[in-house]
């Protein structure tokens, strides 16, 4: 995949200001050397941020306190994008994305605002790089290890930060937790190319064939057990259609499928063999049939007439009730009339003779609204006439309605005792009916298992297409491929080694993908990288493995890795070196620090033969302490202005 970064990008809080671009060679070894705390370890977590990890890295303080954008310009095939992502604040990070796309950039925004988000971008991302959307696991909706490889998954052949770049423990950058390690292990086979997505392709439909054709043929052997029952009960079941009178007896043994074809033809001839009909029962039959029609009508209406003569009852009972209510009503309102008929002009009490006009008004009051009360209660209204009337005649239709219910259950009780032919008929026609049922579906359970079934066709078909993509799986043999890929990248470390400042230059290595680390081939013994000592020899290992891989992966056809690499402070192992005292040999500090400087350039040199070797595909950038003078002639390796005295990422004049 060609991905190699144009620039790092930042745009300060401050709208006066610009942003601040530092600039990178396509195909060169870029050097950005310069003081401590100049902002250089900063870059690897620009750019994993713009390029969509999950959390942000970029250190605190200065940097994140006075820039409110980073981004980064890569160049693609695709031409340039420019991918830049918000500063999160108090979040670990932030999806505000900002994407600008072009043959080439060259002028960038003063100001931006987010126009996308990070999911986006990371499936922008995938597509680029190419990679299969199917996932390892054989499932469409698994996640985590086992899930699709993903571009965030690739920056572990990008990066080597500081703590990483020599460090006898951890390889590969993230590497040292445990699910960064364990989803680089599940992916190493496919960047290696010794699974492809083709490949992937066909074992995931090796792994849903194998699945369909379990529950198939768990489907045909419960099918078969089944059959294998009813089979044996056959010819119990063609002799009840014969007691049935639905088969005709015959003299001579019938076979398997001569029986099973006459119960086909009874299933075929149902609705015609057992109508109930005039021509196949009796008259009595006929009879009970209508007196148990008759029997359903005389009970609907029966219950209809019980439930309005209830209703009714209950109304009655209400009026009665009512009237009660009323008489005592009247007799306490005659009160009012006596006090009304004492009272005259001098006096307005009758008991004590006083006169009030309060007193006067109140009784008038008093004795008006009781006289409305009186009559709003309507106790001169009685209940209409009709109503007994109504009440008479349903009680009537209901001592009808229940002697016709009567009579029709006495005749149906004598004519079922009369009419034996009746009952056994009824009782024939209904087992008939369910044997009829039960009897087609085992016939078409037989049909379904039959030499044409579709479940056995599906199943044989199943199994061919099982053994066809093991077949072609198995010819594919994805352990030759990735031993053959590993070897290739074995020998490409083997012959970088003897150029670098390392203990036991042609010691064959070996790339262990299961453990993530190096294993060195000595004469009596094997060592991981973690049992071997000293800082230079981790460093030379480190630089190998992972220039060789870059090598392999720029030789495949469709490598999904992106054409570039990031170190920071290779040289760390050799400077600063220790402090000699004032007294020591001056001679013998020279020669150690011209050895360190040899060492390191030896590092830089190496990394200009592979950049080189690559024609312009492959991108390093290294940040470093070392100067111009340790890697200024270095063919293939170009430098940035050196951050130093007073030059570093953020630029001073934001800080004022």
């Amino acid at each position: 995949m060609f991905l190699q970064i144009r620039e790092i990008v930042l745009w300060p809080r401050v709208p006066q200001f610009k942003p601040r671009r530092v600039t990178f060679e396509l195909g060169r070894v870029n050097v950005i050397s310069g003081a401590s705390r100049t902002g250089k370890s900063a870059v690897i977590p620009i750019i994993d941020y713009c390029l969509g990890s999950g959390t942000c890295s970029i250190p605190v303080n200065t940097i994140r306190n006075y820039c409110e954008w980073f981004g980064i310009v890569v160049a693609t095939d695709q031409g340039d994008k420019l991918l830049a992502r918000r500063e999160p604040g108090a979040q670990r990070s932030t999806d505000d994305m900002f994407l600008l796309e072009a043959d080439r950039i060259t002028e960038l925004p003063d100001r931006i605002a987010k126009n996308t988000n990070a999911e986006a971008v990371k499936r922008l991302l995938d597509e680029l790089a190419g990679l299969s959307k199917l996932s390892f696991s054989r499932d469409d909706e698994t996640t985590g290890f086992d899930g699709r490889p993903s571009f965030r998954d690739l920056a572990a052949f990008t990066f080597q930060p500081q703590n990483v770049v020599a460090n006898p423990d951890v390889l590969f950058f993230k590497a040292n937790t445990y699910e960064h390690r364990e989803k680089l292990r599940k992916i190493f086979p496919y960047v290696l190319g010794a699974v492809t997505p083709a490949m992937m392709a066909k074992q995931f439909e090796l792994g849903r064939a194998r699945q369909e054709l379990r529950r198939k043929e768990r489907e045909l052997k419960s099918a078969q057990e089944v059959s294998a029952q009813w089979l044996a009960d056959l010819r119990a079941k063609f002799s009840e259609a014969q007691e049935l009178g639905l088969a005709a007896r015959s003299e001579e043994e019938l076979s398997r499928g001569q029986m099973i074809e006459r119960l086909e033809e009874i299933v075929a001839r149902t609705d015609l063999t057992l109508s109930v009909s005039s021509s196949t029962i009796t008259e009595a039959l006929q009879e009970l049939s209508g007196l148990e029609l008759e029997e359903r009508e005389v009970s609907r209406e029966l219950t209809t007439l019980r439930h309005r003569l209830s209703e009714m009852n209950r109304m009655s009972v209400g009026v009665d009730q009512y009237q009660s209510a009323l008489a005592l009503q009247r007799g306490r309102l005659q009160l009012s009339a006596w006090l009304g008929g004492h009272v005259d002009e001098q006096a307005d009490c009758p008991m004590c003779g006083s006169h009030s006009d309060s007193a006067a008004k109140k009784l008038k009051a008093l004795f008006v609204r009781l006289h409305e009360v009186e009559q709003e209660a309507g106790v001169d209204k009685d209940v209409p006439a009709a109503f007994d009337r109504e009440m008479q005649r349903v009680t009537v239709e209901v001592g009808q309605a229940s002697e016709r219910l009567r009579a029709v259950q006495i005749r149906k009780r004598a004519l079922s005792g009369r009419s034996n032919e009746a009952r056994e008929r009824q009782f024939a026609a209904r087992s008939a009916e369910r044997f009829v049922g039960n009897l087609e579906s085992a016939l078409d359970l037989h049909r379904r298992l039959g030499s044409d079934s579709e479940l056995i066709d599906g199943v044989a078909r199943l199994r061919e297409l099982v053994q066809a993509l093991e077949a072609d799986l198995r010819e594919q043999d994805v352990e030759s491929r990735k031993r053959r890929a590993l070897a290739s990248i074995n020998a490409n470390a083997g012959r970088l080694l003897p150029s670098l400042d390392v203990e036991n230059p042609l010691d064959p290595i070996s790339l262990e993908i299961n453990d993530l680390t190096i294993k060195v081939q000595g004469q009596d013994r094997d060592d991981y990288l973690s049992e071997i000592g000293s800082g230079s020899n981790w460093l030379a290992y480190h630089l190998a493995v992972l220039l060789a891989l870059h090598q392999f992966f720029l030789a495949q056809r469709n490598s999904p890795i992106p054409a570039f690499m990031v170190l920071d402070q290779p040289s760390q192992v050799y400077f600063p070196k220790r402090v000699l005292p004032v007294d020591a040999d001056k001679e013998e500090d020279m020669r150690v620090r011209d050895e360190d400087v040899n060492a390191v350039r030896m590092a830089f040199q190496v990394m200009g033969q592979v950049v080189l070797g690559a024609r312009g595909k492959l991108q390093l950038i290294v940040l470093d302490h070392a100067s111009r003078e340790v890697w200024g002639d270095v063919p293939g390796v170009v430098g940035l202005p050196e951050w130093r005295n007073g030059v570093k990422l953020v630029p001073m004049e934001w800080l004022v």
